[in-house]
């Protein structure tokens, strides 16, 4: 058995899989554009083990996420830029100095103040951030919006960028305000409809959606959470369909649209009587 600490042996794994004459073919193809969609699975696959509070299936698809972090890291460290320990090393550095409550003397009574201090510490950041963009001639500030990463899913990124609008006071004083707007775009998806014209369509429908995501943030809901659930809520409905018309010996080939709609008005029945959504 090795004697080496398991992180050690998976940066060593990564190597090897990376090496040019011995590595595997597929893992020495890849860089680092095509690696993105995979880290961006694992990532949601960690989430979804959460959600089902499965502990084992958790431990499985934190590693995976962590291959993508080490394989990320080989592939810079191969490029000359940095390793798997700048990265650690990064990230230890970055918590010890927003924490000056746990290490070092500062105070924090209770987790709002916790946040307080966190916000006013990234603040300082970007500000020594701006000074170094300066000293390499690049553009001294990105935008506000320029640390939101544009390959966060859709609903994230609306939401990211208007808390961030927000804070500098570009938002609707109140969720009416958020509602009307909604209204308005949904107005106009219907007009592009009756027009019959998809590319303004799509436009109106981004913008309806975005609009929608704006009246979840004022109402303090998590758009993407309540998506999801009611993602969830039309599996167990659309399930208890088909199982419904198997029981019957049908398949929804066979079935009816009104038959359906019996079935799925019957499971939500049942989930109401139950006090599901």
């Amino acid at each position: 058995m090795s004697d080496q600490r398991p992180i050690d042996r998976l940066i060593s794994v990564m190597a090897n899989l990376r090496d040019p004459e011995r590595g595997c073919p597929w893992d020495v193809k890849q860089d680092f554009s095509s690696i993105a969609p995979y880290t961006i699975e694992e990532a949601y696959e960690v989430a979804d083990a959460i959600e089902r509070a499965d502990l084992e299936d958790l431990r499985e698809e934190l590693g995976d996420l962590l291959l993508q972090v080490v394989f990320h890291a080989r592939m810079a460290e191969e490029a000359g830029a940095f390793a798997f320990d700048d990265v650690a090393d990064a990230i230890v550095d970055k918590m010890v100095r927003r924490h000056p409550h746990v290490f070092g003397d500062g105070t924090a009574a209770d987790p709002a103040a916790v946040k307080v201090r966190w916000d006013e510490i990234k603040a300082e950041e970007k500000a020594r951030r701006r000074e170094k963009r300066l000293r390499q001639g690049l553009p001294a500030d990105p935008g506000l919006l320029a640390d939101v990463p544009r390959s966060f899913p859709g609903l994230l990124q609306a939401f990211k960028m208007q808390e961030k609008a927000a804070k500098v006071g570009f938002d609707w004083p109140d969720v009416s305000g958020a509602v009307d707007k909604l209204k308005e775009e949904i107005v106009e998806v219907e007009a592009e409809i009756a027009a019959d014209d998809r590319e303004r369509l799509a436009g109106e429908i981004g913008d309806a959606l975005f609009a929608m995501v704006n009246v979840a943030r004022k109402s303090g809901i998590d758009p993407d959470a309540a998506l999801r659930r009611t993602n969830e809520k039309f599996r167990r409905r659309f399930e208890a369909v088909e199982h419904g018309l198997s029981e019957g010996g049908r398949s929804m080939k066979d079935a009816t649209l009104d038959e359906m709609e019996a079935l799925w008005q019957a499971a939500k029945s049942r989930e109401g009587a139950l006090g599901s959504d």
